[in-house]
């Protein structure tokens, strides 16, 4: 796919209404013409809170909003059939579509079972604060609600390797059932990051491993997604969905794409883990978004030369996802690391207009986040996906020289009429680039689509130029014959 460009359907405060697969099935062709080629939707299966839960707190996963359990029928989202009906809507238009699963924990259960555990200091799970006692744990779930429908098997504390309460003594402590241990292969942050929250899954029992595997084919044969966003991956077994993706393929007949969530600025970690995941699984550029995050609150003094490294972009761009923000960094969230709004669009010019990895567009930049009073990034971000949808082609050549003023371009190609621009941008001073973008474009005069400057850069007979930048901006310097027609394109009008 062509300059693949994903947007992140949803934020964490979007109103409890039950509407949102609707809004979605409304937006399609919109988020189409804006130059998004697929959609990832939140979490669509029943949560432990119900009509409130944002879809990371998974109770049953069959029942994508069509029974009535934990005081709803709807999710967050909808219904089933509303879920169903706003994927047929995205892909009729051509775009994909990527399901959010959640498979290190389930929450909300029916019943209480006794069951011997050892707990654990919650700083270091390696270190047991006591032996072997009987717990009372909420494991055992029978989804009195679905009535056995689709799938008529009850979980219990054997499908799990611990929780983080013991209902008989009160004591919200992080236990592990006997004879399970953790697994070795996950983060070692707190000793071992196994265990996150809720009900752990426990990938090694077999009947865990087949229910999930059940549950995929299923939820893949009803949805027909074209990949996944896997959450919280680095509390999963890394060789754990393998398999699962492996049988996911070959159920959808070609490749599928998928990204993982592991939440970790070291790039050391999350090569390692692309490794032992069988190099299946792309994902999110963490480091990435740091920088971004650092160099929006540094005032000016970051040093821009390094954006990019130590990322994924750089080191492992074919398997990197990049991103500004999304539904954890936003305000009031457990990751909040917001990317100030003055670094909004440097940052988006840093993902959207760039060849390494494929970008994901945040929700709340595109469409505002009205609880937060946090308004829409605006016109720049419609303008930088127009721009990487018919403009961001041909080879790359970068000018990162300066500590504060950096800038890069695409050579364009043959094919794509007009395409190809440069890109300058400072976090301090005004400054300027002698770039060159390709001899295809010389004699062309080049202007900032963004209308930040206001110069009008006519290229030399190499297709060379000094492009100029303002304080603190962005600018994006393209052929002055696409300027209309874009901004035509932005605006609503047919081209």
């Amino acid at each position: 796919m062509d300059n693949r460009t994903i947007l992140q359907g949803f934020e964490w405060y979007l109103p409890a209404d039950g509407k949102h697969w609707q809004r979605l099935t409304g937006l399609a062709e919109e988020l189409h013409k804006k130059g998004i080629s697929g959609v990832w939707l939140p979490p669509a299966y029943k949560g432990a809170n119900g009509l409130e839960d944002v879809g990371y707190a998974p109770y049953d996963l069959y029942d994508l909003g069509e029974f009535e359990q934990k005081g709803t029928i709807p999710t967050k989202y909808g219904t089933k059939k509303e879920y169903l009906e706003c994927i047929k809507a995205l892909k009729e238009v051509g775009m994909e579509v990527y399901g959010d699963i959640v498979f290190d924990h389930f929450m909300g259960a029916d019943e209480e079972e006794n069951v011997s555990a050892i707990k654990y200091r919650s700083d270091n799970r390696n270190v047991a604060l006591s032996g072997e006692e009987e717990i009372s744990a909420w494991t055992k779930f029978t989804f009195p609600g679905r009535h056995h429908k689709y799938n008529d098997y009850s979980w219990t504390w054997k499908n799990f390797s611990g929780v983080d309460f013991d209902d008989r003594r009160q004591d919200h402590g992080i236990f592990n059932f006997d004879g399970k241990g953790w697994d070795e292969e996950v983060d070692n942050e707190n000793g071992n990051y196994d265990y996150l929250m809720g009900c752990n899954l426990d990938m090694e029992y077999p009947e865990t491993v087949d229910q999930l595997n059940k549950w995929g084919q299923w939820y893949q044969e009803l949805t027909d997604v074209d990949g996944y966003r896997l959450d919280a991956v680095k509390h999963i077994q890394f060789n754990y969905f393998v398999d699962w993706l492996l049988n996911r393929r070959k159920e959808k007949g070609k490749d599928l794409f998928v990204v993982g969530e592991y939440w970790n600025g070291e790039l050391e970690k999350l090569t390692n883990y692309i490794d032992s995941s069988g190099a299946l699984i792309s994902l999110f550029d963490v480091p990435l978004h740091y920088h971004f995050y650092e160099a929006a609150n540094s005032d000016g003094r970051y040093d821009m030369r390094n954006i990019f490294e130590e990322t994924l972009a750089k080191e492992r761009s074919e398997w990197a996802v990049t991103f500004v923000d999304n539904h954890d960094t936003q305000k009031g969230q457990s990751l909040e690391s917001w990317v100030d709004g003055w670094f909004k669009v440097h940052a988006y010019a840093l993902i959207l207009l760039r060849k390494a990895g494929t970008p994901v567009v945040f929700w709340g930049d595109l469409f505002g986040i009205p609880s937060q009073g946090v308004d829409a990034v605006g016109k720049d971000l419609e303008l930088l996906l127009k721009i990487r949808e018919q403009l961001a082609y041909g080879s790359e050549m970068d000018y990162f020289d300066d500590p504060n003023v950096v800038g890069w371009i695409r050579t364009g190609t043959f094919d794509r009429e007009k395409s190809g621009y440069a890109v300058v941008m400072t976090n301090a001073q005004a400054g300027e680039k002698n770039m060159t973008i390709s001899a295809v474009h010389a004699g062309k005069i080049f202007v900032d689509i963004l209308g930040n400057n206001e110069a009008k850069v006519t290229l030399d007979e190499t297709g060379g130029g000094i492009f100029p930048v303002n304080g603190g901006e962005v600018s994006v310097y393209v052929n002055e014959e696409i300027v209309e027609k874009l901004s035509r394109r932005i605006d609503g009008l047919a081209m």
